[in-house]
């Protein structure tokens, strides 16, 4: 089954989630420190993607014309918005952060890395699970450990997780075809890289140095795709 990878990969969030809710019982001076802890290994993470750019004036490019498309969507907004309609359909409100916030969080965590595209590309080509088994074993690791601070959000990020592995799975034949190997490389390793920028804007917010709209960056994914293929075919 050529989407069983995902499949695995969303169960394991669903179950992490679901753990974590049962560790969120612990005293709020700790809470409050293993978040601030969540929050620097984040950032960490985020830095450490950014290194992957081999040309960071595409990862700037893609970032600022991201932000400028994310706040003309105000895709935060609207995000929140879904957060809120989820958490009032639930039988209780969660005490701590609202959903929005585990949400979106969970969701670029898991979502912009390299190992959701090479994953799902080896799913669609080779019927080769591995890849995203392995990171559905980490992301399972990563949501119990959001889940306890962030809350059942979390577990939400499932769905775009699916949905986003599931198109490239479905289309990994196509971009065999007509994406020379050379250009899906420097595509992977500058979405990395945008995404890692991120990642690093989520540690910060986290911690609550910031308060960053970070969802308002996610076009700069799509952007880095165009941006590369230019530099691709004309330098």
């Amino acid at each position: 089954m050529v989407l069983f990878g995902s499949i695995v990969n969303v169960v394991l969030i669903i179950l992490g989630a679901l753990i974590g809710r049962f560790l969120n019982n612990i005293p709020e001076r700790m809470k409050e420190t293993v978040m601030y802890g969540i929050g620097l290994a984040v950032a960490a993470i985020g830095i450490q993607m950014t290194f992957e750019s081999t040309q960071i004036l595409i990862v700037i490019i893609s970032i600022v014309i991201g932000a400028i498309i994310g706040e003309w969507m105000d895709l935060d907004g609207k995000i929140n918005q879904l957060g809120q309609y989820l958490e009032s359909k639930l039988p209780s409100k969660q005490e701590g952060p609202g959903i929005a916030q585990g949400f979106v969080t969970a969701t670029l965590i898991f979502v912009v890395g390299s190992m959701a595209i090479i994953g799902a590309i080896d799913s669609g080509l080779r019927n080769d699970h591995d890849v995203l088994i392995m990171k559905g074993v980490l992301d399972g690791f990563t949501s119990i450990i959001l889940s306890s601070t962030l809350g059942i959000g979390v577990a939400f990020s499932a769905v775009p997780v699916f949905i986003y592995q599931t198109i490239i799975t479905l289309l990994s034949t196509q971009i065999s075809r007509y994406v020379p190997d050379e250009l899906l490389q420097f595509f992977i390793s500058e979405m990395t890289a945008t995404g890692g920028l991120m990642i690093v804007g989520i540690g910060l917010n986290l911690i609550g140095i910031t308060k960053m709209r970070v969802a308002n960056f996610i076009p700069g994914i799509f952007v880095v795709g165009i941006v590369v293929t230019i530099v691709h075919y004309l330098f």
